[in-house]
């Protein structure tokens, strides 16, 4: 591998860091964006048992509001469940944008390596031929065979490296994005339900304790 990076030179060092970067970010994310992490599958059941039973105080809001991102959502809509139903409305759709931005947070970073990396190796590859061309003698006369080697594999190694890197950075990207996407439906479903419950314009949810 060490020998690799020196045949590469050193437009590689870039590259290697934006690669570092990545796995790190892909990493994060992976662990940070899971489905009983950000919408608990039960926990809106759990609110509406707890509010149709003994209502809800300032300290159970609190608490719900540190659970998850949904609860934070959930949390917002039942600081104002006494407000008008566009009132609360609209403090839990403050809160959504506001959870929404943490959620797609790093992923702006991501989807810029993805697509500097190619460009990083297109770099690369402008240097090896720069090489190349200095391998050739000023006079006409023989190249040298180390430069012009070393050119080559400057060229084609920041090549592929730049694509190796932006390849998985860009699947990840967007397979975070939608994932992202599809935890802020389910907040805006859980939401509008609680919504709905709260002003009791919703059938099939029952505000008596079970």
């Amino acid at each position: 591998m060490f020998a690799i990076i020196q045949a590469a030179g050193w437009p590689i060092y870039p590259l290697l860091l934006t690669s570092i970067i990545a796995v790190a970010l892909i990493i994060e994310r992976s662990v940070s964006l899971r489905e009983s992490k950000i919408v608990p599958p039960t926990l809106l059941d759990q609110v509406i048992s707890v509010q149709a039973r003994q209502g809800v105080t300032a300290d159970i809001v609190d608490k719900l509001a540190k659970d998850s991102p949904l609860g934070e959502v959930l949390a917002a809509g039942l600081r104002n469940e006494k407000s008008p139903r566009h009132v609360m409305k609209e403090a839990i759709e403050e809160a959504g944008r506001a959870v929404a931005h943490n959620l797609e947070r790093f992923l702006t970073t991501l989807g810029t390596i993805a697509t500097a990396a190619p460009l990083l190796g297109l770099f690369g590859t402008v240097v090896g031929m720069i090489e190349i061309f200095g391998s050739q003698s000023p006079t006409g006369g023989a190249t040298n065979p180390a430069q012009l080697a070393h050119g080559i594999s400057i060229a084609l190694y920041n090549t592929a490296f730049g694509i190796a890197i932006s390849i998985p950075s860009l699947i990840f990207y967007r397979h975070f994005k939608n994932k992202v996407d599809g935890f802020v439906v389910q907040m805006e479903q859980a939401a509008s339900k609680l919504i709905d419950i709260v002003h009791g314009e919703r059938e099939g949810y029952s505000t008596k304790p079970q």
